[in-house]
């Protein structure tokens, strides 16, 4: 079997299709084509809290180790700490974690050194690297091994040397870094220059996922006064489970509840957040970004009036966007797109309606703490309260997801009956909304998507669509 890159890494179904042996396997491709030429032959890992990741960290760092590298363990941490340390030590890095997916999945995110993802062409390099190492007698160099390494970020120039694999003091050190999550935590401190929150009441929900310790220690550190932690009792099989961003109802009612002036409802991996206004309303990553957007042109630090969005994001944000005199860039789906322009054009906001934001001049990654502090830092600044600030940020089109289970969802582009119904639909709405089908890049589903005048004229619109994609591709 062999891994295929995703919108965002590798998943699977863990100690099945995401293997001990296959990971391991990843490891040493990740050495040979992630592992640079420096001086420090370093990788660092994380983890967020299901129950195979440590098994899956094990084999990880066994493929790096037996590459040379010494492997830094930073233990349960979010993805965007991994992102941080990586661009702070200038190393590469991997997180192993299947985000929002539930428990029994995994997946590994590879960093290249500076706390980038992966292009193109370098997961091409990895994925044959990979396949090659699989293939061969042992997997050892010389014996099958690509030579890829050059990637145009950081390669060992040791693919294919044919000297063997390291030996005696030549193998990698296993080496726990306790220090890693304090580093972080610094950092997102030292965002906010110095400014407090005001002891703004804040409910947090961290998905029983990676942040479960971060996220309410940072918020505390900051000034707010974090009223109720929901979701910080990870036991390796329930994260994301009815709970974090993916599911803030229990979020919702604590923030009634308690009178919270807002909530922050995180995913497993903590690279997102949703949050909550103190009517319990949703407050979802087009609104965020929509706030931002217009806060940060204000303060002159939105970088050439422009913030970078994907197909995903609900047209009432261009339209007011377009009425501010913001220029709206739009990418495939997935935040690595997102980063790519920003990183192409050296814009400053981009985003993605799954509520990862990202601020490119804080950090290299969409991260949820960190959009958090940002929201919090905006209400005390500004002294309105979220939902004040939301109903003046923009208008949504009523707007319909479906994830429709299939069995083959590389057939959606010859599926001549779902084009015809699309044509159909896009018809009646007469320009007043539109449609989007999509693959999902890590699960089997096709990803169905209607905005339209009403929510009822959505509701039904999605439904006819959901209905002829099930019959074309088959209900998996």
């Amino acid at each position: 079997m062999a891994l295929k890159f995703g919108t965002d890494g590798v998943r699977g179904v863990a100690n099945v299709e995401l293997t001990p042996e296959l990971v391991l396997c990843l490891g040493r491709a990740a050495a040979r084509v992630l592992g640079g030429s420096g001086r420090e032959r370093a990788f660092l890992v994380g983890r967020d809290t299901r129950i195979s990741g440590p098994l899956l960290q094990a084999a990880l760092a066994a493929g790096l180790a037996s590459e040379g590298f010494e492997v830094r363990d930073l233990g349960v941490v979010p993805t965007p700490a991994v992102a941080a340390l990586s661009a702070a030590d200038g190393l590469p890095a991997a997180m192993i974690s299947a985000s929002h997916n539930p428990f029994q999945d995994n997946g590994i995110k590879l960093f290249a050194a500076g706390g980038r993802k992966l292009s193109d062409e370098t997961e091409d390099c990895l994925e044959a690297e990979l396949a090659a190492i699989v293939a061969g007698p042992s997997g050892s160099r010389g014996q099958g091994s690509t030579g890829q390494g050059s990637t145009g970020q950081g390669s060992t120039g040791q693919g294919s040397t044919g000297q063997g694999v390291p030996t005696a003091a030549g193998i990698g050190r296993l080496c726990p870094d306790p220090s890693g999550v304090d580093r972080y935590e610094l950092q997102l401190i030292r965002s906010l220059e110095d400014r407090r929150l005001g002891g703004l009441r804040v409910a947090v929900d961290c998905a029983n996922g990676a942040a479960f310790a971060t996220a309410p220690d940072v918020l505390r550190q900051a000034g707010a006064d974090v009223v109720v932690v929901l979701g910080a009792d990870p036991d390796g099989t329930n994260i994301n489970g009815g709970c974090g961003s993916t599911e803030p109802g229990l979020l919702r009612d604590a923030v009634t509840r308690h009178r919270a002036d807002v909530g922050l409802a995180f995913d497993g991996d903590a690279d997102r957040v949703i949050a909550v206004d103190h009517t319990g309303a949703l407050v979802d990553g087009d609104q965020l970004l929509a706030l931002f957007a217009v806060d940060m042109r204000e303060r002159g630090r939105l970088a050439e009036d422009t913030v970078v969005v994907t197909v995903m994001t609900n047209l009432g944000f261009r339209l007011a966007m377009q009425d501010r005199g913001i220029r709206v860039e739009v990418t495939q789906v997935g935040d690595r797109h997102v980063l790519e322009a920003l990183d192409r054009h050296g814009w400053s906001l981009g985003g993605e309606q799954s509520g990862h934001v990202i601020f490119r001049d804080l950090a290299t990654t969409g991260d949820g703490v960190l959009t958090g502090l940002v929201l919090l830092d905006l209400m005390a600044r500004s002294g309105r309260l979220l939902a004040d600030l939301t109903d003046t940020a923009m208008t949504r089109l009523p707007q319909v997801l479906r994830n429709v289970p299939v069995e083959n969802r590389d057939g959606l582009d010859g599926a001549e009956a779902v084009w015809a119904e699309v044509a159909a639909v896009e018809a009646e709405l007469k320009g007043q909304g539109r449609v989007l089908l999509r693959p999902s890049g890590t699960e089997p589903y096709i990803r169905v998507m209607v905005e339209a005048p009403t929510e009822a004229a959505a509701e039904e619109a999605a439904t006819r669509l959901a209905a002829v994609v099930s019959r074309s591709l088959g209900s998996a």
